[in-house]
């Protein structure tokens, strides 16, 4: 039975990293050992029998080993740069980069092809100058330290100059024409080759300590800041709060609307405990609606933030279009396990452990009266009119999506979610199947009737709990529930990747009915891509009394 190849996808360049740089070490310690230790006899470079050299005879045998190692220090430092590359790649496919070096990557990415080259040379230069001069301290030779000092500034200055440039400057080849003439005078005094590589040895695993260490807060910092709303968010919620429950209970409702059947409005449903996400998503709906008097909008939250959901649209009602709020204790149909049966042990992103992600796979339920909903995250901003989905339609087909693979992209395919070395998996799907996007989809109610698909999403949770058949959140489940079911839509309703990749040109968003800042960086946050947050905010009013009184702003 062959096992998933995508299912190590996102790990598979890291891997390559990791080993390319065992290899480098493995090399270096190889060669050292191995030329180090030859026999005083070597053909080329010995002495002549009665202490003569022999004609063209070098330095001694040892001192042609030592010239041999640094004769290789450029397929090292070729290995080095191979292995920066694919750790670029593996925090790409990761998703986790930090913003300033970011910056700096595609700052040099964007250089010609011999500016790079260029800065590559310098940026060894600087390694082998600061091994050198650990030696160069450590021993007392203080001209050579103090040049040694002089030129790792000059490159380091050089370095900064010459990135996101054009072309490297003259200065800046002048420089690594200098440090080139003191790496040759540092060579000459410490010849070693034994004793540089493991120098060498020790710098890489320094640096790739520290880097493992820089990484590793950068992560939880990360978590921190997506499992924690902002200060100004928990005090509007608690101002809402405590104006509603000051409310005479008689205006804790919404007017009355005329008795329209229920099918002649256009149904968007909103599942979120996020005021203000649920307010943007509800303001750019009904701005860029052409009938903004049939929309009918449907908000479904928690108990605990009910009070503020409400108390926000009591004071801020979208009209001309009907809202209709709800809580999710009120379903009582629901399993009673439901709030915490989608905690994982490992597992504290709340996109993945939310019980009102999983939801969406009780939509009959929720909206027994309807036979057509449009489901919107709440991290989405819609930009068009969306009536034109409720005309498409096709046999069979319970839901419409767009789909988030190209033929480069292996891991947007069904094995980067699902176990396919389970035979439950693997004789029922198609790995290579690509996967749709949740986010913005609008669903056939009378289909899934008929099809039953709820009964199939609870056969396949006890499958996918006893035996962990993929990856935590409600992506996975819903690839396998609508799996032949789903009727792929053109990609320009629903654009993804706001709240993770800075890449996403302006005319793919401007062009889009529906932006979605899918990822962790949502743009409530901080740490959200800040070139995507005008599309965001220009939906919300922050003069509101509430946004002022709690110091929020745009």
């Amino acid at each position: 039975m062959r096992a998933a190849a995508g299912w190590r996808d996102s790990s598979s360049a890291s891997a390559a990293a990791v080993a390319l740089r065992a290899l480098l070490i493995a090399t270096a310690c190889g060669l050292v050992f191995a030329l180090l230790n030859l026999p005083d006899g070597a053909p080329a470079g010995t002495s002549a029998p009665g202490g003569e050299r022999a004609a063209g005879g070098g330095g001694g045998a040892r001192l042609s080993v030592e010239q041999f190692f640094f004769s290789l220090l450029p397929l090292l430092q070729g290995l080095i740069r191979e292995a920066r590359r694919l750790s670029a790649v593996a925090e790409e496919i990761d998703g986790q980069s930090d913003e300033i070096a970011a910056e700096e990557d595609e700052r040099i990415s964007k250089s010609p092809p011999d500016t790079k080259e260029k800065i590559w040379m310098m940026q060894d230069q600087l390694i082998m100058a600061k091994a050198y001069l650990h030696f160069a301290s450590t021993q007392g030779s203080a001209h050579l330290v103090r040049e040694l000092k002089l030129r790792i500034k000059e490159i380091a200055r050089a370095i900064s100059h010459s990135n996101g440039g054009s072309r490297v400057p003259g200065s800046a080849l002048q420089k690594m024409k200098a440090m080139e003439l003191t790496l040759s005078k540092a060579q000459r005094v410490y010849p070693r080759c034994s004793q540089m590589a493991s120098k060498l040895r020790a710098m890489t695993y320094n640096s790739e300590e520290l880097v493992r260490a820089h990484q590793s807060e950068s992560s939880f910092l990360e978590q921190v800041a997506v499992r924690t709303l902002p200060k100004g968010h928990h005090c509007l919620a608690m101002r809402l709060t405590t104006e509603y429950f000051s409310l005479d209970p008689k205006e804790r409702e919404f007017p009355k609307r005329d008795s329209r059947q229920m099918d002649d409005y256009y149904h968007h449903a909103i599942f979120s405990d996020n005021v203000l996400a649920s307010a943007v998503v509800v303001n750019s709906t009904i701005a860029t609606s052409k009938d903004p008097g049939r929309v009918m909008l449907h908000i479904v939250t928690d108990a605990l933030n009910y009070p503020a959901m409400m108390m926000w649209f009591l004071t801020n009602p979208p009209d001309p279009a009907a809202i209709q709020i709800e809580s999710l204790d009120d379903f009582k149909w629901l399993p009673s396990d439901f709030n915490s049966r989608f905690k994982l042990k490992g597992v504290r992103d709340p996109r993945y452990t939310s019980a009102l992600n999983h939801l969406r796979f009780y939509l009959p339920e929720v909206f027994p009266s309807l036979s057509k909903v449009l489901l919107l995250d709440h991290d989405v901003v819609v930009q068009k009119d969306l009536s034109g989905l409720w005309d498409i339609h096709k046999k069979d087909k319970v839901m419409s999506a767009v789909e988030t693979c190209t033929s480069s992209e292996s891991y947007h395919r069904l094995d980067s979610l699902v176990d396919f070395s389970n035979p439950t998996i693997f004789n029922k799907f198609d790995a290579k199947a690509c996967i749709f996007a949740f986010g913005m989809n609008i669903f056939d109610l009378n289909e899934w009737r008929k099809q039953d698909l709820t009964a199939t999403y609870h056969k396949w949770f006890q499958v996918g709990k006893r035996q962990r058949l993929w990856k935590a959140g409600s992506l996975p489940p819903g690839q396998i529930v609508f799996y032949n079911r789903t009727l792929p839509l053109d990609r320009r309703w629903h654009v993804r990747g706001l709240g993770h990749d800075s890449s996403i040109g302006r005319d793919d968003l401007e062009s889009a009915s529906v932006i979605h800042y899918s990822g962790k960086l949502k743009p409530w946050l901080e740490i959200s891509i800040p070139k995507y947050r005008d599309y965001w905010n220009r939906y919300l009013n922050y003069d509101n009394t509430f946004l002022q009184q709690c110091n929020i702003h745009g």
